[in-house]
C-alpha cells in the first residue's frame, strides 16, 4: 500500500506511522521547576545525537510539564526505563494535575542529582544529568507552525550501576532497556548481535 501522509489517508483503524519508526528509545525525563515542584515523564521521541559532545533530545506532542519546567530552570534528567521499572514507566505517562509528583505517585524512590537539580530514579541503571541547550522551533514542509516541542540537551553528568558494566564495557542487554512501538506496543533489548563496520 502507498498513503499520503500529509493527508493521513491510510485507512486503516490506526495510524501506522509509531509503527514503522520503531522501535524508539524512551526518555524519562524528570523536571522541576523554579518552586521546586517535581514532574516525571515518558517520551518516546527521544534519541542521543552525538557523542563529542554527548547530546540528547526529546520532543513533546503538545506543551506539557516538562517542557514547561525545562523552559524554566534548564536542566533535566534522562533515566533509562528498563523491563524491570516498566510497570512504574507506564504509571507516570499518566495525565495528571500540574504540581503532582508522578514519581511518588508510582512509587518510585528518588536520588539525587550530581550537578543538576531535578532528582533521578534511584532504581534506573543509567541516568543522564542534562542541561539546555535549545528549544527547535518545528513546522511543516509547508511552513505551518506545528504544535511540537523538541528540547536538546547536553549531558553533563552520567550515573551508571556498576553491575552492568562488564570488561569496560556497559552490557545493554543486561540492564533489558524498553523501546516504545506502535499503538500500545513495546520491546524489550534482552540479545544483542555485533558487526564490525566496514574498512574500505
Amino acid at each position: 500500500m502507498f498513503y499520503d501522509a500529509v493527508k493521513n489517508d491510510h485507512g486503516l483503524r490506526y495510524d501506522p506511522f509509531k509503527a514503522i519508526v520503531a522501535p524508539r528509545p524512551i526518555g524519562w525525563v524528570t523536571t522541576m521547576n523554579g518552586q521546586g515542584d517535581i514532574n516525571l515523564a515518558p517520551y518516546s521521541f527521544f534519541n542521543g545525537i552525538s557523542s563529542r559532545p554527548a547530546l540528547v533530545m526529546f520532543s513533546s506532542e503538545g506543551l506539557k510539564d516538562s517542557v514547561s519546567f525545562i523552559r524554566e530552570t534548564g536542566e533535566f534528567v534522562c533515566n533509562l526505563a528498563t523491563w524491570d521499572l516498566r510497570t512504574q514507566m507506564n504509571a507516570t505517562s499518566a495525565p495528571l494535575p500540574r504540581g503532582v509528583n508522578e514519581m511518588e505517585r508510582a512509587g518510585l524512590a528518588q536520588a539525587p542529582s550530581r550537578l543538576v537539580k531535578p532528582p533521578r530514579v534511584a532504581a534506573s541503571p543509567c541516568v543522564l544529568e542534562c542541561k539546555l541547550i535549545k528549544f527547535v522551533p518545528i513546522e511543516s514542509a509547508g511552513g505551518m507552525a506545528v504544535d511540537c516541542h523538541v528540547v536538546i540537551g547536553h549531558v553533563i553528568g552520567v550515573h551508571i550501576d556498576d553491575r552492568f558494566i562488564v570488561d569496560g564495557k556497559l552490557d545493554t542487554a543486561a540492564m533489558k532497556p524498553i523501546a516504545r512501538c506502535g499503538y500500545d506496543q513495546y520491546a524489550v533489548v534482552e540479545s544483542v548481535f555485533s558487526m564490525q563496520r566496514p574498512t574500505s
